[in-house]
């Protein structure tokens, strides 16, 4: 849903002097309590909707315009629409989740999909970040639906050979593949680059400790996406996939659980240094609480030690692993070199021109993880009952 301006006299100006657009009426919906995105709204709020459009946000007290109706929620409280920053659309949550994906039919994958659009929107999501797309399924067929949730869509993620959720149809090789595997997606418009750096813990045969790239291959796919004006986020368990993916001029991090073979271990140089670079960290955390993670994961947990409550305490989720190169990244004796490094591309094209998403103001963190402006405010301004 989208905000089209706030002002209750404006909203009253264009029903009662302009007219509401034909067919559709104004609505209002009125709730004692309210939260803004960065407020709690002491006198709740009063929501003016015309269509699929939030024409005001006003003071829960205020009167609505003349002849709008109002339905009033006692007991719930109004918010902006959620986002969902990390979602794999084509997964069903079950064990098997990803192994099945290429088993599945087109229209099996698509009723997959259609039912974690409806979940995440009977919750008050209005805006996902796939970064994980099966066959191109998402990108290509269900980003248009007006009913749904804002996607932000980064098509199959790029894998190496056998790699970590290699069953989506990611796998590349090489400089040059990196190279061709951004332009693929480029021709499907997808919205952010998703890389797997390191392995994951729900594909077997994977090792979370490991790199599945070279700092070169990495630094190629991050140069081209950034020449297409697209922002690249890496998914990184290990360590040294989070020093990779600093490295090489990333723009975003999943997971960041600096997994080692002893355990989770995150040093005050590492942090300081993706602190420095300004790189924004989606840790997933996340877990229900009657849940029981998969049997393969809790074999890696026991072999890494890793458990939930340590990946908790240091702001981070245990999520899987796999892996193939090792590949330590040297930052050298002062925190942030890497940020400094030719290699670093600090969100721009070439030519100096700032990448999409890139300028300050609200919403800008949606921007920096792949919402383009247009999609940003749309975003932002959805709102939710819950």
């Amino acid at each position: 849903m989208r905000l089209v301006h706030r002002g209750l006299e404006r909203a009253s100006a264009r029903r009662n002097v302009h007219g509401a657009t034909p067919g559709v009426d104004i609505h209002g919906y009125r709730a004692s309590r309210a939260f803004d995105g960065e407020h709690v709204l002491p006198d709740g709020a009063l929501v003016l909707v015309e269509g699929d459009a939030i024409l005001a946000v006003e003071s829960g007290t205020r009167p609505a315009p003349a002849d709008c109706p109002v339905t009033d929620l006692p007991g719930a409280t109004l918010l902006p629409g959620l986002i969902d920053a990390h979602v794999h659309l084509c997964g069903d949550s079950g064990p098997r989740a990803l192994d099945q994906l290429p088993e599945l039919s087109d229209e099996e994958l698509d009723a997959i999909i259609a039912e974690s659009l409806a979940s995440q929107l009977a919750v008050g999501v209005t805006a996902v970040r796939d970064l994980g797309d099966a066959r191109w399924a998402v990108t290509d067929r269900h980003r248009t639906h007006p009913a749904g949730p804002t996607v932000v869509a980064s098509g199959p993620p790029v894998t190496s050979p056998g790699g970590h959720c290699a069953g989506m149809g990611g796998e590349v090789a090489g400089v040059e593949g990196m190279r061709h595997a951004v332009r693929e997606r480029v021709a499907h418009g997808v919205d952010v680059i998703k890389i797997m750096t390191s392995g994951g813990g729900m594909t077997a045969g994977t090792d979370v400790t490991l790199c599945q790239f070279s700092l070169e291959e990495v630094q190629a796919l991050v140069d081209e996406a950034h020449h297409a004006g697209l922002p690249v986020t890496a998914h990184a368990h290990a360590v040294t996939a989070v020093e990779l993916s600093l490295a090489a001029g990333v723009d975003g991090i999943e997971h960041c659980s600096c997994i080692t073979k002893d355990g989770i271990e995150m040093s005050p140089r590492l942090a300081a240094a993706i602190a420095a670079a300004g790189i924004p960290i989606c840790p997933t955390v996340g877990k229900k609480l009657d849940a029981v993670p998969p049997p393969q994961i809790l074999a890696m947990m026991a072999r890494l030690g890793v458990t939930f409550e340590a990946r908790l305490v240091a702001g981070r989720r245990h999520a899987p692993g796999r892996g193939g190169v090792d590949c330590r990244c040297r930052f050298g004796d002062q925190p942030g070199q890497a940020a400094r490094s030719p290699s670093r591309v600090d969100h721009r094209h070439g030519d100096g021109r700032p990448l999409p998403g890139r300028s300050l103001g609200r919403g800008n963190q949606l921007g920096r993880g792949g919402l383009r402006p247009r999609r940003t405010h749309r975003a932002a301004g959805g709102w939710a009952r819950r």
